[in-house]
């Protein structure tokens, strides 16, 4: 993102008010190569390629803030592969992570990978290495860095079902293996900075936070959550999950977040009533439904809804509801930015 992309990412973060909401996406590679008309080996494999498409991308769009923005990923690869997860390649999805073990015994004896030699993780730190001088000269930087959350990294090594069972059949075990699932999240994040040079932000995604209850949210997930946010005092941070579950709604201040991209399932002004005034919203236009399957004059509509259930200008980003779906066309992220432009004179 460009630096006066960032100061409104910054302003809007800290609770300041800002002449109009901007509009920010959460892009990566479900969405950039076949948009690009690129196959995702491709995209995923060859510097050049991922750096052309995501300039080009930012040049078609220069009014949307793309978050995290050039983000070097993997679909859910890049952690689950440090554990040693066999991974799936096609030339039109996103890489597949396959389960490791399906024993919570096993998963909680794991040690955390290094990202810097395990996995696919050091092969993106090299990308973001090679690409970011080329970034900055084209008026851009990589201000936040991402990665999965320690739920969905140990949904990944263990597979759903089997990971949810253990919390309930195994608790101590699964303690155990999200300590290690929270220091690789932590770890990873921080090797990401450490390879750039103007990282300011954090993204954490973790879905599987709203697959559980009230209950198993505060034992589990919260205080890992919280130990992977305090990690970065001072930076800005971002939590993504759009599951149709608000247990964590209440508790999202106490992480120290700033910005947090939900599901288009929630009504905006309900989150706003559970999270409280001092958290910054993106979202939250229906990802698949509107904004890939719909009209522009369908998503103009619900965009334009979404601003008016929350009038003033501070604490809402027009987004997404989740991630930008395959197949999403440009016309109808351009009424993203039609429904923030002022009415004609």
């Amino acid at each position: 993102m460009t630096r006066e992309q960032w100061n409104i990412l910054r302003r809007c973060a800290s609770a300041q008010a800002v002449e109009a909401a901007p509009v920010a996406l959460i892009v990566d590679s479900p969405w950039i190569p076949g948009h690009m008309g690129l196959s995702t080996l491709d995209y995923i494999s060859v510097p050049d390629a991922w750096l052309h498409a995501n300039l080009a991308v930012a040049r078609e769009f220069p009014q949307i803030i793309f978050l995290p923005g050039f983000w070097c990923e993997m679909g859910m690869a890049a952690e689950p592969s440090g554990f040693g997860c066999r991974i799936s390649f096609f030339p039109d999805q996103p890489p597949a992570p396959h389960p490791l073990t399906s024993s919570i015994e096993d998963a909680a004896s794991l040690e955390p990978p290094n990202p810097a030699t395990d996995g696919l993780m050091p092969l993106l730190l090299n990308y973001y290495r090679r690409v970011e001088p080329e970034i900055i000269a084209a008026g851009h930087g990589i201000k936040m860095v991402a990665a999965r959350g320690p739920l969905t990294v140990a949904s990944h090594v263990m597979g759903v079902s089997e990971f949810l069972l253990a919390m309930k059949l195994e608790p101590k075990l699964t303690h155990r293996f999200l300590e290690t699932t929270t220091t690789l999240t932590r770890t990873w994040l921080e090797a990401q900075a450490a390879a750039l040079h103007e990282v300011e932000g954090v993204l954490v995604l973790d879905d599987l936070a709203g697959f559980v209850s009230a209950k198993d949210y505060l034992e589990f997930a919260h205080p890992c959550l919280k130990r992977v946010f305090d990690a970065f005092p001072g930076a800005v941070k971002m939590f993504h999950n759009d599951t149709d579950n608000p247990v964590s709604y209440p508790h999202l201040r106490d992480l120290g977040i700033q910005l947090f991209n939900f599901t288009h399932l929630q009504p905006l002004a309900e989150v706003r009533r559970r999270v409280g005034p001092d958290l910054c919203l993106v979202g939250n236009v229906p990802p698949l439904e509107l904004l890939a399957r719909g009209t522009p004059d369908q998503v103009l509509a619900s965009a334009r809804e979404c601003l008016s259930s929350h009038p003033g200008g501070r604490g809402l980003i027009l987004s997404a509801g989740g991630g930008v779906s395959p197949g999403t066309p440009a016309a109808n992220i351009r009424a993203l930015v039609r429904a923030v432009e002022p009415p004609p004179c």
